[in-house]
């Protein structure tokens, strides 16, 4: 008669996935990452926002001290998590996203990890600067006479208006293609994240299989 064994049944931690974006400047920051984090734990993630593991730094006072330690704990962040999703909308009333989001992104991008972008913001990025080029300067876009690069317009100072067909930055964007991540694309910035999440959450599921 043979002995019955109980087989152990390994635990796989879910996947850890840096939420980032200018999300941490809004009023609403702390309920909104709440609310990002719920969706990430329906499809089967863990969220993790620039503001977990930063207690230590809530009592200081602003300044380059303060700056450096924000950088140093979310760097540490994005080295402990698997994947990173990002916000893509445009900040302050500009064209381009929150450069410090962009920081980030080429950080994880190096690393090799997953990504995913959203926005409410489905604009392609011409469309975006030819708004802002009219809205702050009161000027227009004009066809380039060279042709070449990624773009068929220039502005006012004579410099390309790149990334067509894109929402943003041809490397942001191209760099979350380039890991087999999506940009999630709606209205609300919630089923905007979700659309993304969801395919990093089965990109994430795929790598783990594989492995």
């Amino acid at each position: 008669m043979c002995e019955k064994r109980d087989m152990a049944v390994p635990v796989v931690a879910q996947p850890k996935v840096y939420l980032a974006g200018d999300l941490v400047f809004r009023p609403n920051a702390y309920a909104l990452f709440e609310e990002l984090k719920a969706i990430c734990r329906q499809v089967g993630v863990v969220g993790m926002a620039p503001f977990d593991g930063q207690e230590e730094v809530e009592d200081m006072e602003p300044g380059i001290a303060t700056s450096l330690a924000i950088a140093t704990l979310d760097r540490k962040l994005m080295d402990f998590c698997d994947a990173g999703i990002f916000c893509l909308d445009p900040f302050r009333r500009g064209p381009d996203m929150d450069p410090g989001t962009a920081v980030e992104l080429g950080y994880m991008s190096a690393q090799g990890k997953p990504l995913a972008g959203f926005t409410v913001d489905g604009r392609t990025y011409p469309q975006k600067v030819q708004a802002y080029r009219k809205d702050a300067w009161g000027d227009e876009l004009f066809p380039r006479v060279s042709k070449g690069g990624s773009g068929s317009l220039e502005d006012a100072d004579g410099l390309i208006v790149h990334s067509e067909g894109m929402v943003q930055n041809i490397m942001v964007e191209g760099f979350i293609r380039m890991s087999g991540g999506i940009v999630g694309i709606h209205d609300s910035i919630h089923e905007a994240f979700r659309i993304a999440i969801t395919a990093l959450a089965q990109n994430l599921t795929q790598r783990i299989k594989q492995a």
